[in-house]
């Protein structure tokens, strides 16, 4: 598969202000199939989570154990180049200000009977994500996720019911059947520690859906209910997964190499109570010293804070002893999608900033 040169024609981040009316956001670069939104000012709200796969109007929230909502004022329709919003606040209260995150699947659906159960798959292959749904069964099951390649990291939820978060990260730190949750700054989850299940044995075709203690299915394969997961793997020049160790250091800290300019950089420890801190280009336009950054964990506003973190033409580079991102000793997972490839096979070499 050829390198990715246009890193904007597979996820984009796009601000907005809210008007409290309708409004249609553009400026995405393509149809996306997964957008994530937060609210960065103002009073403190959810984040939402809508995919096309799901339906437009259903949200998921990745800071709660909530239940998939049906909303006709939310995020309304996927379109040519972003997405449409009804007035609720949550999504576009006047005056607000926002953050969205889009991917592009396939802006369609297949059915994948690759796993013991089937599912329902929107992928690309080209930039390596896949949105992946199916009806759960209560027992260990593998699922189809269509992406010819092993899955580096696993985001799934039960959308019938209350439940955890289960995110499958241990092709990031290089041992099975581990997971962190995203909705609470939980450590690493061992499968005696999955109270509520957990997923493992990631293959090119399949993952796999094992009970926690007690044989309890419910957080990622509970019998009749919905589930949906958002699949990813690394791609060269466009995306990568996978983890760092701190070093304490406020001017020296580690630096971690991508092959490209981030556009958007994920974090989250493992080894110690951690929020998911999520960093962007278009809310961090230059390395001046202060870097805002959202917790996917929480419901607060956008935070402000000394600069956690430089994006340089082939990676980033920590400037905190804060835990969260660069504490002594502690080790770290993350994710981070391009802004330009380091060099693409256009010969185009990324800029520092």
């Amino acid at each position: 598969m050829a390198q990715i040169n246009k890193s904007s024609d597979y996820f984009n981040t796009v601000l907005y202000t809210g008007n409290g009316s309708t409004q249609s956001i553009t400026g995405v670069n393509f149809q996306p199939d997964w957008t994530w939104i937060k609210q960065r000012s103002g009073s403190t709200r959810s984040h939402r989570l809508n995919d096309s796969v799901r339906g437009a109007n259903k949200q998921l929230y990745s800071n709660a154990t909530d239940a998939e909502g049906t909303s006709t004022t939310e995020l309304t329709s996927f379109d040519s180049d972003g997405f449409s919003l009804g007035s609720q606040i949550g999504v576009n209260n006047s005056g607000d200000t926002y953050a969205s995150w889009n991917w592009l699947a396939s802006n369609s659906t297949a059915s994948n009977t690759d796993g013991s159960i089937a599912s329902t798959v929107s992928v690309n292959t080209t930039s390596g994500f896949s949105i992946v749904s199916w009806t759960g069964t209560g027992s260990g099951s593998t699922i189809g996720h269509g992406l010819g390649v092993k899955p580096k990291i696993i985001f799934v939820k039960n959308r019938s019911n209350s439940g955890n978060w289960v995110v499958n990260v241990g092709e990031m730190i290089g041992t099975d059947e581990r997971s962190l949750y995203l909705n609470n700054i939980d450590t690493i989850k061992n499968d005696a520690a999955a109270a509520n299940g957990y997923t493992y044995n990631n293959t090119t075709t399949t993952f796999s859906t094992a009970s926690g203690s007690g044989g309890n299915q419910n957080d990622v394969n509970q019998s009749g209910s919905a589930m949906i997961a958002y699949c990813f793997t690394p791609k060269k020049g466009f995306s990568a997964m996978g983890k760092y160790s701190g070093n304490g250091s406020g001017t020296d800290g580690t630096f971690v190499y991508l092959g490209f300019k981030p556009a958007l950089v994920v974090v989250r420890s493992y080894t110690t109570a951690s929020s998911w801190n999520f960093m962007d280009n278009k809310r961090q336009t230059y390395n001046d010293g202060t870097i805002p950054y959202i917790k996917a964990n929480l419901n607060e506003a956008e935070i402000t804070a000394n600069s956690n973190m430089d994006f340089l033409s082939n990676g980033f580079k920590l400037r905190t002893t804060d835990n969260d991102f660069n504490g002594s000793g502690q080790s770290y997972i993350f994710m981070a999608f391009a802004e330009n490839p380091l060099v693409g096979t256009n010969n185009i070499p990324a800029t520092a900033r």
